[in-house]
């Protein structure tokens, strides 16, 4: 017995969820604990290194499992034509159209739900998964008033392409408020809500550094103006030491504040900067030229 599963993230043209990926993985591992030669098929637009569904020989494989989606469709139904001397099962499927030779094709379907049976739970609910760190990505827009000093072109470049490589969840948000557009927080506080479930924030705004801090969020700043400006001006202010400049922004830095995050003395950093994010200067100079002069 030789087992090879598949699914949609199987296919070069198809799509990948998180879902699918997990109830293959699933479905590998039960089979693998049970003793089971198997093997996964992965299009090479998801695991470049993996096993590909095109470079495969059916005739290696004496059952063929297709996992998770809906059994529907031109690919399910070469599948079928591809693998015909194998015994073809389909396991946490959706039956939408009962008489399709996509679904007739299987000598046996273990749906998740159709129309005359009781639903099962999805296969995606089993699977287990390595928890990893929740990075908020601020990015600044351009900013002309500081004219040919810009950089941020170049260090968004640089910073998106190191950070997609590191093994985090990446969120993407703004400091802009807009109260008619629903991605967007409507107020400060729908915003500083998002901060403070995060485990650290990458930004080249300023107001991301200040926002993390304030809430004893880690945060890695970098400064998108050539010499510095307000960002490392800033980080200056709060004693803030992973600040990286634009001038000499490399992917070695970034390794090395990434190493840094998971230490003990950037966690009592970060929460002495929200003990004294009261603590201002700016406003107790206003008030007394307010009332000296």
């Amino acid at each position: 017995m030789r087992v090879l599963v598949t699914g949609w993230s199987s296919f070069l043209d198809g799509e990948a969820t998180a879902g699918d990926v997990l109830s293959m993985e699933a479905v590998h591992h039960s089979l693998l604990e049970a003793g089971i030669d198997v093997e996964v098929a992965w299009s090479p637009r998801l695991r470049a290194d993996g096993l590909s569904l095109e470079q495969v020989d059916p005739n290696t494989y004496t059952h063929l499992l297709f996992v998770c989606g809906p059994a529907h469709g031109r690919q399910v139904r070469q599948l079928h034509e591809r693998f015909v001397h194998c015994r073809r099962l389909a396991v946490g499927v959706s039956i939408v159209v009962p008489n399709d030779p996509a679904v007739t094709g299987f000598h046996r379907i273990i749906a998740r739900d159709q129309d005359d049976a009781r639903p099962h739970r999805d296969l995606a609910a089993i699977a287990q998964c390595a928890q990893v760190p929740v990075v908020g990505v601020v990015l600044a827009h351009a900013q002309h008033e500081y004219g040919n000093r810009q950089r941020h072109d170049d260090v968004h470049a640089v910073l998106t392409s190191w950070l997609g490589r590191q093994d985090c969840a990446r969120l993407a948000f703004d400091t802009r408020l807009d109260s008619h557009d629903w991605r967007f927080p409507h107020t400060p506080g729908q915003l500083e809500s998002v901060i403070r479930r995060l485990d650290m924030v990458i930004t080249t705004r300023m107001h991301g550094l200040i926002l993390a801090l304030k809430n004893g969020i880690p945060v890695l700043a970098v400064d998108p103006i050539a010499g510095g400006a307000k960002v490392s001006a800033q980080a200056a202010a709060w004693g803030w030491p992973a600040m990286v400049m634009a001038d000499s922004l490399t992917e070695a830095q970034l390794d090395q504040w990434w190493d840094w995050f998971r230490s003990v003395e950037c966690a009592v950093l970060a929460a002495r900067c929200k003990r004294e994010a009261a603590v201002d200067t700016l406003v107790a100079r206003l008030l007394y030229e307010i009332t000296e002069h």
